[in-house]
């Protein structure tokens, strides 16, 4: 017997597909209908992967074939899945917004030692030479150095009126306004704090500062992944962040884990890029010459694996550590290697700032959804 194609089709009307209340033709599940003498093929298309409903389906078919066509017909069934795609949901960011602030970056390593508050420096001044109005927030509350490398750490923040309220003014050098721990503490004086009085100072320099009207405001955060950085992305609308490494494996092993922090589901903070500090040593008397000491090229690679940008790197050079120690960082040095490199990475930062606000939404800020780690809360 030769089965009718058009009878095939009308029987599987008849058949509802489970979920979606309409019938295989008007849900479009049937894709095709082949018939060869008493033999059929009918090709489905089910959004559901449950086995129990494509089982269903192929049982349906069958029963309504040999009922409603001719109940010796030959029949295969073919199921194909086709779930429909989740709408990817945009990083929120993070955070009570500060007036007059547009963008925050929280600059970050995985370790400490990997020039990270030598990039946020240079960064800022390089920002300001562009002519955009910067600040650098310290949050290395155990380790503040940004003083030291603007050549401010015997200055002290003074207290202005803003609208009826006592603030903090931040010291200002090289067009960048800056607040540290450091400004509070004596040159000899260890600051050991548990993390509640940490958070505490943070939030007073971040609240109670007369920052005005900034273009970017960068946090140079203490290395790892710990409590301050978490109470930084509780209280700051983070728009992004800036990761820094060396190229060797010890250093590339933390940076991803560094990435990974900002990158966690409840956090979500997106990565503008990598940093590749110490990326080649090049002699003075040998300029064209370049010694890969840490290794070459491991934090861009890292950046590809990882697939966020590589930002740029920066080359070992004497001249780096004399400007931090002195005070006067090296981008502020006119037509040297050390300027072209942070002037491309200060670009290809900016460039992905504006990316990102193309197409994110702004930051709120992150809630802790679990006591891991945190000690029990009493309750009545």
């Amino acid at each position: 017997m030769k089965l009718d194609r058009k009878e095939i089709i009308k029987a599987l009307e008849t058949i509802s597909v489970a979920g979606e209340g309409k019938n295989m033709i008007e849900g479009g599940a049937l894709q095709n209908v082949m018939t060869f003498g008493d033999e059929v093929v009918v090709d489905l298309v089910l959004s559901s992967p449950a086995l129990h409903i494509k089982k269903r389906a192929e049982v349906d078919v069958m029963k309504a074939i040999h009922e409603h066509v001719y109940e010796k017909a030959k029949i295969k069934v073919n199921i194909k899945v086709e779930a429909p795609a989740a709408e990817k949901k945009a990083p929120e960011i993070k955070g009570k917004p500060i007036p007059g602030i547009k963008n925050v970056i929280a600059v970050a390593s995985g370790k400490g030692g990997v020039g990270k508050s030598t990039v946020t420096a240079n960064l800022a001044v390089t920002l300001s030479k562009m002519g955009f109005k910067v600040g650098v927030l310290d949050a290395d509350i155990y380790g503040p150095s940004v003083p030291i490398m603007f050549d401010v750490a015997a200055e002290r923040p003074l207290s202005v009126n803003v609208d009826g309220k006592s603030k903090m003014k931040p010291v200002e050098n090289y067009g960048v306004k800056i607040l540290s721990i450091g400004f509070f503490t004596k040159p000899n004086q260890a600051v050991i704090w548990r993390g509640p009085m940490a958070a505490k100072a943070l939030n007073q320099m971040i609240f109670d500062a007369a920052w005005g009207e900034l273009d970017f405001l960068l946090v140079d955060l203490p290395p790892g992944t710990g409590d301050i950085h978490l109470s930084i992305m509780q209280s700051l609308p983070i728009t992004g962040s800036v990761v820094v490494s060396t190229p060797q494996n010890v250093a590339l092993a933390d940076a991803k884990k560094g990435v990974a922090m900002f990158q966690q589901e409840s956090i979500n903070v997106p990565v503008l890029g990598i940093v590749e500090n110490m990326a080649y040593f090049t002699p003075q008397e040998l300029p064209n010459n370049k010694y890969y000491i840490f290794g070459e090229q491991g934090a861009k690679n890292l950046s590809e694996d990882l697939q966020v940008p590589f930002l740029g790197e920066i080359p070992l050079v004497q001249s780096l550590r004399e400007s931090g120690d002195i005070g006067r960082p090296a981008a502020l040095q006119e037509e040297t290697p050390l300027e072209e490199s942070f002037k491309e990475i200060t670009r290809n930062m900016v460039q992905e700032t504006v990316n990102r606000n193309k197409s994110l939404p702004p930051t709120e800020a992150i809630k802790i959804t679990t006591m891991a780690g945190c000690s029990a809360v009493k309750t009545k």
